[in-house]
């Protein structure tokens, strides 16, 4: 198994995507295609002696897509840039898997150029692992299709129900809909109609489930749009941040605090681990006939290579030919495709 990084990508640059990239290495025993400037790889490599029993191979690209950027104009201007590269590799056969801590646009765009779209989907969506009072659960999408239509939702809700049987190995993962009340009439037209629709999808629809809720664990598939979920995620990540720098300071305010801290250390490395994004390292792309993995772009060494990890499993797991297969049963039932309506 080889697994091809989008070397170039990530706002911490490139010595923490090959620290992560050869950790994970090592630990799987799986090769890897960097994918980005090869005299810069090849420095980077020259730090890690060890590098040299393992399986990786450098595809040269010059070019990188930058944050600011916008994803479609960049990759037609720029037609060696890395995670352009990087995805056609996979495209072509020399790696198995592609992840990316670069522009997330740009990743969906490049991705979905290179592989195409699973039979019956219409939209990928990014889906995410959150954690909830109970265990963790899948919220999608989280950023890949902003615009969607009750068809894409439910689309939506059976990938992640496979992707949940894989990745949190739930038999019958419940799933909720995320809108502004639990009654099946309150929302916006599309989440009443997304609603309708999820009742006959042949998936474990619990009915809605309100923000104030997303984190009870009520359910462990959570369907929205892509608009909707990103803001969630990056507000919650903005509030994890606060609450532990605000308990820092207060616990840091007092004797009687430090020396609670001091006492309470594990626990609070367990809550950290709990709400840590790195612990999972990123969200596959769902709904594209290949399989990539998109990275927090402030991805740490420990977060590239759980997000590598998570790239092998999804290949080992067959992940793809699990939605292609789940996705068959459902295409029918739902309604006529957007790319077949005006």
């Amino acid at each position: 198994m080889r697994i091809a990084i989008d070397a170039s990508g990530g706002d911490l640059g490139l010595s923490v995507i090959v620290d992560g990239a050869l950790a994970a290495a090592r630990h799987l025993q799986v090769g890897l295609l960097l994918v980005g400037a090869r005299n810069a790889i090849e420095a980077e490599l020259s730090r890690h002696p060890a590098a040299r029993g393992l399986d990786v191979q450098i595809l040269d690209a010059p070019e990188r897509i930058e944050m600011a950027e916008s994803a479609a104009s960049a990759l037609r201007r720029k037609p060696r840039a890395s995670i352009r590269i990087a995805a056609d590799a996979v495209r072509d056969g020399r790696a198995h898997a592609l992840f990316s801590a670069g522009h997330t646009g740009a990743s969906v765009v490049a991705a979905h150029g290179a592989f195409g779209s699973l039979p019956g989907v219409d939209r990928p969506a990014l889906a995410t692992i959150i954690p909830t009072r109970q265990s963790p659960a899948v919220l999608l999408d989280s950023g890949a299709t902003v615009g969607c239509r009750p068809q894409h939702l439910v689309q939506f809700a059976v990938m992640g129900s496979a992707y949940a049987r894989v990745a949190l190995e739930k038999e019958k993962p419940r799933v909720a809909l995320l809108s502004i009340g639990e009654e099946e009439t309150k929302g916006n037209d599309l989440t009443r109609e997304a609603h309708q629709l999820l009742k006959e999808a042949p998936v474990h629809f619990i009915g809605n489930v309100e923000g104030r809720d997303v984190y009870a664990g009520e359910a462990e598939v959570i369907v929205c749009d892509g608009f909707t979920g990103n803001v969630l995620l990056k507000m919650s990540e903005g509030l994890v941040e606060t609450i532990e720098s605000l308990l820092h300071d207060e616990l840091a305010a007092t004797f009687g605090g430090r020396v609670g801290y001091a006492l309470s250390r594990q626990a609070f490395r367990r809550f950290r681990r709990r709400v840590d994004h790195s612990e999972y390292g990123g969200a596959p792309i769902l709904g594209l006939n290949g399989l990539c993995i998109i990275g927090h772009g402030r991805s740490s060494a420990k977060a590239v290579a759980n997000a590598v990890t998570m790239a092998a499993r999804g290949v080992k797991e067959d992940l793809v030919g699990r939605l292609s297969r789940d996705l068959a049963h459902v295409t029918s039932d739902l309604g006529p495709r957007s790319s077949d309506l005006p």
